[in-house]
């Protein structure tokens, strides 16, 4: 059900940008932007975002300057286009549940699949978490703009729920959205403490349920 995984994101990412990349044979240039994006994870990882340039893309991808000028011409558009792919995740995947009605059920809902979408996307949404404010001021309010439409969906979701705890809906969207960051930020604890996703998003729920039921 989610709007982007591993196997489609190189289509959506190709097509979003089809008119700057030069680039016309399909299957080589989704193969590409599978090497560069993971590239890049990799070296922003290692280095910083900030400090990695498009000569350590190349030898990383083993493209050369001009094949990867073929799919970007600076890292700005790199960054652009990560954070498009987080944005389309995080808007399109509500609208799967608009059919539910009960306040609670579509929260659970919204929370499991915040969970399972970061943990398909982990590097994207890491890679927004970590290094949007390194990034120019543009690409920084895009990035915190995302954010707060998810809190501003999810508070309004909390606002209608009958007979909650008295509290700013906004501050408790906030806490939750604080909860399934620190899922895909550190992942490292989890796995050291062997809590896979599905484990994950049961206690988050359970959470919630208790603090927000009747």
């Amino acid at each position: 059900m989610t709007p982007l995984d591993g196997v489609n994101i190189w289509s959506y990412v190709l097509d979003r940008n089809a008119a700057r990349i030069t680039v016309k044979r399909r299957k080589p240039a989704l193969e590409n932007l599978e090497r560069i994006f993971n590239a890049t994870f990799k070296l922003a990882n290692e280095v910083g975002f900030r400090a990695m340039t498009l000569r350590d893309l190349c030898h990383e991808t083993g493209l050369s300057m001009g094949g990867l000028y073929g799919y970007i011409s600076n890292k700005d558009q790199l960054a652009e286009m990560i954070e498009d792919v987080v944005r389309h995740a995080t808007h399109e995947m509500p609208r799967l549940f608009d059919g539910l009605a009960a306040p609670l059920d579509k929260l659970e809902a919204l929370i499991r699949a915040s969970i399972y979408v970061s943990e398909i996307l982990q590097p994207w949404f890491y890679f927004v978490f970590m290094d949007s404010r390194v990034l120019p001021a543009q690409h920084r309010h895009t990035a915190k703009a995302s954010e707060l439409h998810v809190q501003a969906l999810f508070a309004g979701v909390i606002a209608a729920i009958p007979g909650r705890p008295a509290g700013d809906a906004e501050l408790v969207a906030a806490h939750l959205i604080a909860t399934f960051q620190d899922w895909y930020v550190k992942r490292w604890k989890y796995r050291a403490a062997n809590v896979d996703p599905d484990l994950f998003a049961d206690s988050a729920v359970r959470m919630m349920r208790g603090y927000l039921s009747a």
